[in-house]
């Protein structure tokens, strides 16, 4: 049997005894490697740009350019990012989300806890705690309820999601519009999360009746 690739992963924090206990633990993993480190904004996108990593685990706070500035550059790469922080305020998290995020983590979270949402992220998926999710749930409900089911979703979200309700496949779209599966496959898991659904055909529901299709 073919071993399994590992997960590459690009980590950016500016605090060094922190980076120095993750890039321990990721090493103790075999489905995970890290195949680069940065302590600033900057050196975090050059990295994401020479490396296309699968994950970005990003630190907030961070010389240079702080990790939101980061987090909207990266929008349409095909690197997924989990958020790392001692904060986990409604701003800073809804920031995060609006941004690009696909998973917010604190600091203080289990070394468990951190890599199983790495892998979660990695594979498509999207990793907030209960106490966020809750904030996130209320917050996206007040949205659709004053301003529409899709209003939420960025450009490039609604392009995608009217290609699902149309029926095409995440190879199709990528085809369509010139970006990689990954990308797509992101792409998707912020729709999902977005509008609240756990899979493609509630989402394309969702687009239908609110006349997307």
């Amino acid at each position: 049997m073919t071993p399994a690739v590992p997960v590459r992963v690009v980590l950016a924090d500016d605090h060094p005894v922190y980076r120095s206990g993750l890039i321990d633990l990721v090493s103790t993993t075999d489905d995970l490697e890290l195949v680069g480190e940065a302590d600033g904004g900057q050196e975090a996108l050059d990295l994401v740009a020479s490396l296309d990593p699968d994950v970005l685990l990003l630190d907030l706070e961070m010389p240079e350019l702080d990790g939101f500035d980061v987090l909207r550059e990266l929008q349409e790469s095909g690197t997924a990012v989990l958020v790392l922080t001692m904060h986990g305020d409604d701003n800073s998290v809804f920031e995060a989300m609006k941004a690009g995020a696909r998973g917010f983590v604190s600091k203080s979270a289990r070394p468990q806890e951190i890599l199983d949402a790495v892998r979660v992220v990695a594979d498509g998926g999207v990793v907030f705690s209960a106490a966020v999710g809750r904030r996130l749930s209320n917050w996206f409900f007040t949205l659709q309820r004053h301003h529409g089911p899709l209003s939420h979703l960025t450009p490039r979200e609604r392009e995608v999601l009217a290609m699902m309700a149309r029926g095409r496949d995440n190879a199709s779209i990528a085809a369509l519009l010139d970006i990689s599966p990954k990308t797509v496959r992101n792409v998707v898991s912020a729709i999902l999360t977005k509008l609240q659904v756990v899979d493609r055909a509630a989402a394309i529901a969702k687009a239908r009746e609110a006349g997307l299709a």
